[in-house]
């Protein structure tokens, strides 16, 4: 998982050392060289797990899509911003914390019901 693009859709391998990386800041960390700039790009899809290669010289907008599995990787990179915010989750995304204090309504009874002291004799 790459820390500084949230959102990676896919892995690319470094000409120069062979390796995996999510993206360029993530090779500098790891890595002591510089990163080598190619023009022929090897990709590997993040949904899929299948590798495809890119040409940058003849990039079109077909070229944005994973050619196994149509998963669009060329979008907007979300990168992590820092925010100060309670303890608990978003209640729009993990509503688990938050009480729910509406009463359930009562089920009618019938006389096809046998509850409570229905079904008792005498």
């Amino acid at each position: 998982m790459c820390k500084h693009i949230l959102n990676a859709q896919v892995a690319i391998r470094s000409p120069c050392c062979k390796k995996w990386f999510d993206c360029a800041q993530c090779h500098h960390e790891q890595e002591s060289h510089p990163l080598l700039q190619t023009l022929e790009m090897t990709f590997a899809c993040k949904k899929c797990k299948k590798c495809f290669r890119k040409d940058a010289n003849e990039f079109e907008d077909a070229d944005e899509y994973c050619p196994h599995c149509d998963n669009h990787f060329v979008i907007e990179a979300k990168t992590p911003t820092p925010a100060i915010s309670i303890e608990g989750e978003d209640a729009r995304v993990d509503n688990r914390m938050l009480k729910d204090d509406r009463m359930k309504p009562a089920r009618k009874r019938t006389i096809f019901d046998p509850v409570d002291e229905a079904d008792k004799l005498g």
